[in-house]
């Protein structure tokens, strides 16, 4: 035969046990939550820079993203305007790739006027595309 008041036996225990319905412990659920993210977070860390780094290999300046070869041309064109070395200028451009370096300062200034570059920045840009034009004819004549 089967009793039908066991039910009510069983859910009771389960209450007084405390364990299902209620909260027994005196830490918070938001202090329990943000010592999870803590501790997941720190292990993200050690992971990623101890356990498995990235390791970058066979990386160029070439191989950056047009605006930071931009902002590689205006640095040389500074360093161009305040030394005035444009053997240096040239060698410093030559890590952007196997283009010429008046290509790779035009490129530049076409990349700097479309984004919105400052006039300032666009006339130092300029002014090493100029000079680099100038010191092209140089090299090629012929020394008499």
């Amino acid at each position: 035969m089967y009793r039908t008041d066991t039910a009510p036996v069983v859910k009771r225990s389960l209450a007084l046990q405390g364990g299902l319905w209620q909260n027994t412990s005196n830490m918070s659920r938001w202090v329990r939550f943000i010592i999870a993210v803590v501790i997941g977070g720190l292990i993200g860390v050690v992971y990623g820079w101890f356990i498995n780094p990235v390791e970058y290999t066979d990386t160029a300046p070439a191989k950056m993203r047009v605006d930071y070869k931009t902002d590689y041309v205006l640095m040389v064109s500074e360093a161009f305007k305040e030394d005035g070395d444009m053997s240096l200028a040239v060698e410093r451009l030559a890590f952007l790739g196997g283009k010429s370096p008046d290509v790779i300062v035009f490129e530049a200034i076409t990349f700097g006027e479309e984004k919105g570059y400052t006039e300032a920045d666009l006339t130092l840009m300029m002014a090493l595309a100029d000079e680099l034009e100038i010191f092209q004819k140089v090299l090629e004549t012929p020394d008499g």
